[in-house]
């Protein structure tokens, strides 16, 4: 997805705070247009965009997570919502994929640069562990740095995308 096709991702359980993955990534020197995470709709961070029952004090929580959202590269929520602020992840998650019989999950993770069956085998982690959080690595020399920080943040699963690609073209 990046000029360079590198990208770091982590896949997070429930409980792991969002925000300070997102700090830890920025300290690391990562800009926030370069984040994109996709959430499940139950995951705690996202699961009061839903809920048309919320009490006052759930709704400047509600505003509060908006307002932190709309701050990332993007942030998907299938069957919910979806904040675009970087024009690569805009390009890349609204790129026409013409394959009805995929869920909605999966084309948002293949939009990304997930192969077919690496966007299966995420999406159904994504529903019971309820966060992917995506780092675009535009200098592919960090990409290691990156997966390193997202595992000492707590990530089940860390892993690169692009260095096939990389390296078919260095060759």
């Amino acid at each position: 997805m990046s000029a360079t096709g590198t990208a770091a991702y982590g896949m997070y359980p429930r409980n792991v705070a969002l925000p300070a993955v997102v700090c830890a990534l920025r300290q690391a020197g990562f800009e926030k247009q370069d984040i994109c995470m996709v959430l499940s709709p139950a995951h705690p961070d996202a699961a009061h965009l839903g809920d048309a029952s919320q009490s006052e004090g759930d709704h400047g929580n509600c505003a509060r997570m908006l307002a932190w959202y709309s701050q990332l590269g993007a942030v998907v929520i299938p069957t919910v919502a979806f904040f675009v602020r970087s024009q690569e992840f805009l390009q890349a998650l609204t790129a026409e994929l013409n394959l009805p019989a995929l869920s909605r999950w999966v084309r948002t993770l293949m939009r990304l640069g997930f192969s077919s069956d690496e966007a299966k085998r995420l999406s159904r982690q994504l529903t019971d562990v309820g966060a992917l959080v995506y780092v675009s690595c535009p200098e592919g020399t960090r990409t290691s740095g990156a997966i390193e920080l997202l595992r000492r943040t707590g990530a089940r699963e860390a892993s690169s995308l692009g260095f096939k690609k990389t390296a078919a073209a260095a060759a």
